[in-house]
């Protein structure tokens, strides 16, 4: 009996010890990024939560990994994508992980090697100057080459050190406190006052940093720094980035990818305040906008992937590790079921106690399909600085599980990021880019094209509006490249409308260049006699004297045919311009100015697609491609469109894009190749104009757009034999072959 009790007695003590937390430091030691009962929670329950129970694996892979290399905390001298950059990313990503797994598991070999390893930094962060590798107008830091990234080490670091901190010695906890996160925080905020109390992306990794390490080290200067600026007034600092850098919708001002960037430390340190500082409210600071914020980052995706708006790149998507950690901190707050399916997507979560919340969500089937739909995003910290404009339609395709999405670009410039690109559109159909945007020209960490950083291409081409879907005037970028005074003006969105067989959004730039208006309208149109729906442009210029209009449409497919005559430029290829990106553009073919609407069709993944367009004045047409001028090929090989008015004061382009047919390589059939829209034509009257497609079914569509978008406005367009009438912005007249009218928005009619 007694050997009984003696062996049930071991028993729970190794069942206890399996499960024991890590000892509670009670003086000022003790974690508050993550407080222990929280720990203590994931530990007890992530086993049963599959994702999470995934994602500790992957950490410990990771963490053992680094472990069995030893400490490795090299003299900075890389740039990004170098060596030492990317060990030092390594470490803070290790550090962060051994934290975590320290306190989910109790072996103290994590908190060990974290020690070790900042005991190391310890050493070395004292003796840094400058990076050697710093460039041009970056900010340089001390690990890395840019300020930037010496944030997002400290952003991580100190998630790690707040996980172990309590086991340390008071010696050696006095020495990393104040030789590697007192030392950086204080380079990241009073040494470097105009980075941090800077209104930018930078600055919220940097207050995040210094704000986490605030909590950690028990400093209320540090957080009140980081808060509130350096000033401590608060016309600087996390707060007033909050406030200044989203619109009331939740956009970000300089575009998806940089809110993508920009996410993590916003809802990360927000994590800290709502723990720290419960009484801020800070998720319900300027009406909830961080958590509007993460649904909005999702919304300007499509596909996976986000709208690789100003300065992006195009293979960021819903995984980013951002966004990762943005999913689980809002759905935690929320308990938004739809998240949990873009969590489903991405595959994983994080280990925080809101990460073991998504994964018991989705262990529970909680998930609910993430709802895509057509809306207006205001910009500005007002919402009076333009917006994104977003349509979308299920095309009615059982294996396209995306539809179709037309975005507008009215946005502001979104500061040095920002593209000079105003009233730009992308489309997307069938999974893919059709109507494209080249985004950065910039190899990220790829140390063989110029450091991994900006390529000078992504001055002189991706950032120029002849690399965009946009009005160029006489051969100069909008703001003639500025971004400066670009920032100063954003166009005045009009209308955005979005009914179940028409999409439509419009908006008006006065300001690109001196002396000239310009007024788009964009619009997604369903009709029964089309395969998919259509996307319909419709551009407007109003000038103060001639001048010569170029409208570049940039497609990705493969040529199918040419509707128009060209002189074609099979044996040298002359180069479009000298300046502002034309002297990176290869021209392929051209045609003499004409009246006549053209046609050019493509194909893209199995789909064919019919671009109808003409000109209000006569234009020419060239086909060209960028590359050109390019001795480092850093340029990706991409083709354009150009529609050009020379010598008009006042000019109108209208066009129509179709997708149709199937083209299936492995079956070997072709249908649907021919397009379903017979012609486009454009009429003009009075205050409005009017764009009709005639289909080859020998029916029409006309979508009527009025110049003044007021509701109570009436207008009327004789065109054709045809008298078109309605109140309002815009309407849109259906004519089958038998005449009979089909309803548009209400107080429109049509008469013969």
């Amino acid at each position: 009996m007694k050997r009984i009790v003696v062996w049930l007695a071991l028993a729970l003590a190794l069942a206890f010890a399996a499960n024991a937390q890590p000892p509670a430091a009670q003086d000022g030691t003790q974690p508050v990024l993550v407080d222990g009962r929280d720990w203590q929670r994931m530990r007890a329950e992530g086993a049963h939560a599959p994702m999470f129970a995934a994602e500790q694996a992957r950490v410990e892979r990771m963490v053992r990994a680094a472990m069995a290399q030893g400490v490795v905390v090299p003299v900075p001298k890389d740039p990004g994508g170098g060596y030492t950059h990317e060990q030092h990313k390594r470490n803070y990503l290790a550090l962060q992980g051994a934290g975590a797994l320290y306190r989910l598991t109790g072996d103290r070999a994590y908190a060990d090697f974290a020690r070790d390893m900042l005991l190391e930094y310890a050493r070395l962060y004292p003796t840094l100057g400058p990076h050697p590798a710093r460039r041009g107008e970056q900010t340089s830091g001390r690990l890395f080459w840019q300020q930037l990234n010496d944030s997002v080490w400290l952003a991580h670091a100190i998630q790690g050190y707040d996980a172990i901190r309590d086991t340390l010695t008071a010696a050696d906890r006095d020495r990393v406190d104040e030789d590697v996160f007192r030392r950086m925080a204080r380079f990241l905020s009073e040494e470097s006052p105009e980075r941090f109390d800077a209104i930018h992306n930078h600055a919220t990794w940097a207050t995040a940093g210094v704000g986490m390490t605030g909590y950690v080290l028990r400093d209320r200067d540090l957080v009140d720094r980081a808060l509130l600026g350096l000033a401590k007034d608060g016309r600087a600092g996390f707060l007033a980035q909050v406030d200044r850098l989203f619109s009331p919708d939740g956009y970000y001002a300089e575009g998806p990818y940089y809110q993508r960037y920009a996410l993590a430390p916003f809802v990360i340190f927000a994590g800290a305040i709502q723990r720290n500082d419960p009484q801020r409210g800070i998720f319900k600071r300027k009406d909830g906008v961080l958590l509007k914020a993460v649904d909005t980052l999702v919304q300007t995706s499509y596909a996976g992937y986000f709208f690789p708006i100003n300065d992006a790149m195009p293979d960021k998507g819903l995984d980013t590790e951002e966004l990762v950690a943005g999913i689980a901190i809002a759905y935690a707050q929320t308990q938004d079921a739809r998240l949990l399916s873009v969590a489903q997507r991405q595959g994983r979560t994080v280990l925080t106690p809101e990460g073991l919340r998504v994964a018991e969500g989705v262990a529970e089937k909680l998930a609910k399909p993430f709802a895509f739909r057509p809306l207006m995003l205001r910009d500005g910290a007002d919402g009076d600085r333009g917006g994104l404009a977003i349509l979308r339609m299920d095309d009615g395709h059982p294996d396209d599980e995306h539809g179709q999405a037309l975005v507008m670009k009215n946005t502001s410039q979104g500061m040095g990021h920002g593209h000079f690109d105003k009233l730009n559109w992308l489309f997307y159909d069938n999974g893919r880019a059709v109507v494209t945007d080249y985004g950065a020209a910039r190899f990220l960490n790829v140390e063989a094209k110029s450091g991994g950083t900006y390529l000078p291409e992504n001055n002189s081409w991706a950032k120029q509006t002849v690399a965009h879907n946009t009005l160029v005037v006489d051969e100069r970028s909008h703001f003639d490249g500025d971004w400066k005074r670009g920032e100063a003006y954003a166009p005045e969105p009009l209308l955005f409308d979005a009914k179940a067989d028409t999409q439509i959004a419009s908006a008006r730039m006065r300001d690109a260049y001196d002396g000239v208006t310009f007024t788009r309208t964009l619009a997604l149109v369903r009709h029964p006699d089309l395969l998919f729906p259509a996307a319909v442009d419709l551009l407007r210029v109003e000038g103060a004297a001639p001048a010569r209009y170029d409208l570049p449409l940039h497609f990705n497919g493969h040529i199918m045919s040419v509707g128009f005559q060209a002189q074609r430029h099979d044996a040298v290829r002359p180069v479009l311009g000298a300046r502002a990106g034309y002297q990176h553009l290869w021209v392929d073919a051209e045609s003499a100015a004409s009246t006549e609407v053209r046609s050019l069709a493509w194909l893209l993944g199995g789909r064919f697609y019919t671009y109808r367009f003409g000109a209000s004045a006569p234009s020419r047409a060239w086909l060209v491609e960028s590359g050109a001028n390019d001795p480092d090929f850093n340029l990706r090989r991409e083709p354009a469109l150009i529609q050009r008015v020379d010598g008009a004061a006042d000019a109108t382009f209208f066009g129509v894009l179709e997708p149709h047919g199937e083209y299936n390589g492995t079956a070997e059939y072709v249908r649907g190749a021919d397009s379903r829209i017979a012609g486009i034509a454009h009429v003009r009257g009075g205050d409005a104009s009017i764009v009709v497609l005639r289909l080859t079914s020998g029916s029409a569509l006309a979508l009527a757009v009025a110049d003044d978008p007021a509701s109570d406005r009436a207008h009327r367009i004789v065109a054709n034999g045809r008298t078109y009438e309605w109140k309002g912005a815009w309407a849109r007249f259906d004519s089958p072959a038998a005449q009979s009218a089909r309803p548009g928005p209400p107080d429109t009619k049509e008469s013969p």
